[in-house]
């Protein structure tokens, strides 16, 4: 199976940018190059901040860019993004009743949990009914034997960088007991950290991907720094043995070498 990994798009009514980036022109770049390069891969999730305001007219952007992919997409709510003024725009996601956005997908690979951890802009959670829900689905999994794939918005551990590790899942040990037990989560998915990171957490793989704008410095502090540092999504290939992770710097992909 093949999928596209995109994150933190927080598009802004035209003609706004953010640090002079114009946001929707990096999102359409973005789906450009996939489907130039990538039109064979099976979906697209992205892991949150779809907006960077919560607007109505940004979201109306998102799903029409989103829509000139070649495959279908999904989405998950970031910590900039607003539940009401997304459901409204875009209601044919699987909302629930209470305005959450989690759900279940059915690959091949396996089934793929989407979890909603939005609070407030400030604040990223998982509440006791997503946790209930999401072991129940584990368990589903587990006797049905297939694998599963967890898409978060908010990194439940600390990453070294310490502005982003107080801002990341406030009850990232709550998340962890529910996950405790289960040997068939295959890989984690997360956003909200604008920066490629990869490795385990207790036990289990996983990954961020850039921003489709600005980049978080890495700088092992307390320093707030975004910096112009290009944009990448990551193409995912998973089969029975193993989950590769590319991350592709799609604004460079036409630069040749000419040394």
């Amino acid at each position: 199976m093949k999928f596209i990994h995109l994150s933190d798009l927080h598009l802004l009514p035209h003609p706004q940018t953010i640090r002079g980036i114009d946001v929707i022109a990096r999102l359409e770049a973005a789906v450009d190059s996939i489907g130039k390069n990538f039109s064979d891969a099976e979906l697209c999730m992205v892991t949150g901040d779809l907006t960077d305001m919560g607007d109505a007219e940004s979201y109306r952007d998102v799903r029409r860019i989103l829509d000139r992919l070649p495959m279908p997409w999904h989405v998950l709510m970031g910590n900039h993004d607003v539940r009401s003024v997304a459901q409204a725009e875009l209601p044919d996601l699987p909302w629930h009743a209470d305005g959450s956005l989690q759900y279940e997908l059915t690959t091949d690979a396996g089934e793929f949990l989407i979890l909603d951890s939005l609070v407030t802009r400030e604040i990223g959670r998982l509440c006791e009914t997503r946790l209930a829900w999401l072991k129940e689905r584990l368990t589903a999994a587990e006797q049905a034997g297939r694998d599963v794939y967890l898409f978060l918005h908010h990194v439940p551990f600390d990453i070294g960088i310490r502005w982003l590790d107080g801002i990341k899942l406030e009850n990232g040990d709550q998340f962890q007991d529910v996950l405790k037990g289960f040997s068939n989560i295959r890989h984690m998915f997360f956003g909200h950290v604008h920066r490629p990171v990869h490795g385990s957490w207790h036990g289990v793989p996983f990954s961020t991907v850039r921003a489709t704008v600005h980049q978080a410095a890495l700088q092992f502090g307390d320093t707030h720094l975004f910096i112009e540092e290009n944009p990448s999504y990551a193409v995912v290939l998973i089969d029975d043995t193993s989950v590769l992770i590319h991350d592709h710097s799609y604004l460079e992909e036409n630069l040749p070498i000419t040394k």
